[in-house]
């Protein structure tokens, strides 16, 4: 979902030394004295020992300090996995809670920055969150060997539970206040694989609980404080409209407003609830000035981007002169795509707690980049850094929506507090609400683009040039990400999946163009992988067939050299069966595919009904994300990937009419329904490579898969999404 910085996957593996060094404040090398979060201080004390990532409470609770936001894909579950695992404490004590906003201590190890995205977050903490469960452990040893004067290498701990063959036990919370004493050492021993409790197995996730008992103060929108206010914002139907006049007249008349304000984007209600500021939001007329904004229809903007692909652009890759093998071919097979604007349809709809009061704010909200999000805080607030405090809440979803390089939900509400402020409201808690209709017509979509192919074939149907073409929007272009992301003009978010292919062509070339319109985009489940995969895999299948072979075997001798990918997909075509025909009026489509350092293939199989509908009835999966931290959780996101791409490439799409958004809750943009779930098979490769990303790399392949078993069918390949368009759902 995000990508701030491309690194090789060494990056995500510090040693033990260079671990310790990247830690600021440093006693023996980790952070002692901390700010911690508020309302922590008062749990813990003296008694407590006290670590950047780990808290042990003399209540023999184990706190882990999450630096990553979870918005749903298990992340607290698996930094507590490592922490108790080479901790040795009980899972059932291990709970999570999220960092503050302090980049020193907490960034990204990628990114450079306090954030989550890109399916980064084990993958890049995988070390450091070991390393603080053993640093804890080393010193709770420590402690225990002095207070019961026996050798160190002698105290053993298992369970949560500390012991010598003296017959002295106590609990980790027992020992705490005296391990807070000790030296933090340097290099804490961390357990070998053959040794590890927790990591690779199985275990209920760490929020399942508090989320299915509706526990208070999970989510954004269930915070309430005295006195607090909720603000709804009319914001323009046209994306780069500004407000010039309102009439609230009549929305002052609804029960429980409190005030109606022009802020530099639209117009705030303000009431004593919710309800009465979107019935109030409803009644106010606004003067738009659309002089910037965007007027044209998606149709228009599609017709554009195809110009575009039609014509050489900047160059990502050039191997070979893939033209002058295209012209010289005994066949040219060229293919068109088009991908429509997405909309990321998380549950919970954007929101934002914020107090200000004149000095200092704080802020509660399920912040994806708290670096961002804190430093816009103060800037628009213009206190202090150390004057802001970032509250990071538990998400209803994301998959990309919370991570913006503007923050703009939290500029937003900071600009209304200090307007609030002024007015003689200091101090009062405001929370911005977003209805679902704001959230799906509000922008920060998945960028529509356009896609042409060009492919050389030999008289034997082998490639001889591939030509690759594409325009989008760019989400990193214009933002304060364009100086450290774009190289040589080069926006490789947009063309991730494609330029760096395994697939072994003798030529290859790929030109992006840029679109230019004021609709804002995101990072959305998987990014470029969203519509790179369906080409790539889809015309894999083409030349396959050109070629008269099996798609499977295809691919083994097009990616012979890649032994990862081969690995997924001979595995997922053994679990498929794939070499025995299916049952009569099924069909099945393949893709592989590497995203986020992970490889993933899934064999999709479906059936056709007497309508020319489809249903997709089975999808085998195989998946290769190094060390499976926890395989219950790797396999609930394969789940969970596949249904979100394939609700997508079934029935979503973003439309404009005049540049107003068509789709405006999910009576239009359909989410997938229960009838539309195959069932799903995921076989986990073994592995002892370093973990990597796992929240995002099962919805590219899906899309492709059923594609291709679509073409199995009908003999014809879908180019243009969502699949709805052709009369298919």
């Amino acid at each position: 979902m995000l990508h701030l910085l491309q690194r090789p996957l060494d990056a995500a593996k510090p040693n033990r030394r260079t671990f310790l060094k990247m830690s600021a404040g440093t006693v023996g090398g980790l952070v002692i004295a901390m700010k911690l979060p508020r309302g922590v201080e008062a749990a813990t004390g003296d008694d407590a020992l006290i670590q950047p990532f780990v808290h042990i409470r003399p209540d023999n609770t184990v706190v882990v300090l999450s630096k990553h936001l979870d918005k749903g894909q298990g992340v607290a579950t698996g930094l507590a996995t490592l922490v108790a695992d080479e901790l040795d404490a009980s899972i059932e004590q291990v709970s999570v809670e999220f960092a503050p906003s302090n980049p020193e201590v907490y960034k990204n190890l990628f990114f450079g920055v306090q954030g989550t995205g890109g399916s980064t977050a084990i993958p890049n903490s995988f070390m450091q969150y070991r390393q603080a469960g053993a640093a804890a452990k080393a010193m709770i040893i420590a402690a225990a060997a002095k207070a019961w004067e026996v050798p160190a290498a002698e105290v053993t701990v298992s369970g949560g539970v500390v012991s010598h063959a003296s017959g002295n036990t106590a609990a980790l919370g027992e020992l705490a206040g005296l391990a807070a004493r000790e030296d933090v050492p340097a290099e804490p021993p961390l357990k070998s694989p053959e040794d590890w409790v927790y990591i690779g197995k199985s275990f209920p996730r760490v929020d399942v609980k508090n989320k299915t008992v509706g526990a208070p103060g999970t989510y954004t929108m269930d915070i309430q404080q005295d006195g607090m206010l909720v603000a709804v914002v009319v914001r323009s139907p046209r994306f780069g409209g500004k407000p010039v006049s309102f009439d609230a007249a009549e929305a002052k008349t609804v029960p429980g407003v409190v005030d109606v304000l022009m802020i530099p984007n639209g117009v705030a209600v303000v009431a004593d609830a919710t309800w009465p500021a979107i019935k109030a939001s409803r009644l106010v007329s606004v003067e738009w000035d659309d002089s910037t904004a965007e007027t044209r229809s998606t149709d228009a903007m599609m017709a554009e981007m195809k110009e575009m692909a039609e014509k050489p652009g900047i160059s990502v890759r050039k191997d070979g002169d893939a033209q002058a093998a295209i012209d010289a071919a005994a066949k040219v097979i060229e293919v068109e795509y088009e991908f429509p604007f997405l909309a990321h349809g998380a549950m919970e709809p954007l929101d934002v707690v914020m107090t200000f009061d004149g000095s200092t704010a704080a802020v509660w909200t399920a912040s994806q980049i708290q670096t961002i999000d804190h430093g816009v805080t103060a800037n628009v607030l213009g206190i202090g850094l150390e004057n802001v405090a970032i509250n990071t809440l538990w998400a209803g979803g994301s998959f990309g929506r919370r991570a913006q390089a503007d923050a703009h939900p939290v500029a937003e509400a900071a600009t209304l507090v200090k307007a609030l402020h002024e007015k003689g409201m200091s101090g009062v808690p405001v929370k911005v609400v977003w209805t679902r209709e704001d959230d799906m017509a509000g922008g920060y979509y998945r960028p529509m683009s356009a896609h042409k192919v060009q492919v050389g074939l030999d008289e034997n149907g082998n490639v001889t040039g591939w030509s690759h073409r594409m325009s989008a929007k760019s989400i990193i272009k214009g933002t304060p990400f364009e100086a450290m992301l774009i190289k040589d003009g080069v926006d490789h978010n947009m063309t991730e999946g494609a330029h760096d292919t395994t697939y072994a062509f003798p030529a290859m070339e790929m030109d992006q163009h840029y679109a230019e319109t004021p609709v804002p985009v995101l990072w959305w489940r998987s990014v470029g992988h969203t519509h790179t995969a369906y080409v790539m895999e889809t015309m894999i299948d083409r030349l396959a067939k050109e070629a008269g072979k099996d798609p499977v075997a295809y691919r083994l001798e097009m990616i012979k050299d890649d032994p990862r990918k081969v690995g997924v997909l001979k595995l997922a075509a053994e679990k498929a069966g794939w070499d025995t025909p299916p049952a009569e009026g099924r069909y099945r489509g393949v893709a592989v595919h590497k995203s986020f350092e992970s490889f993933v293939a899934e064999i999709a199989e479906i059936s056709m009904r007497e309508d020319g509908t489809i249903k997709v009835e089975k999808v085998v999966c195989a998946v290769d994300c190094g060390i499976p931290v926890n395989p219950d959780n790797i396999r609930a996101q394969i789940e969970g990937g596949i249904g979100y791409g394939l609700g997508a490439v079934l029935r979503n799409e973003i439309t404009l009419t005049d540049g107003i958004v068509d789709q405006q809750n999910f009576d239009t943009y359909e989410s997938l329904r229960m009838s539309d779930m195959p069932e799903i098979e995921v076989h986990i490769v073994p592995s002892t490579e370093a973990p990597t990303g796992i929240g995002e790399p099962g919805t590219p392949p899906i899309g492709p898969a059923v594609a291709n078993a679509i073409a199995a069918a009908t003999g014809e390949f879908v180019t243009t999404l969502p699949m709805s368009k052709h009369g298919l759902v």
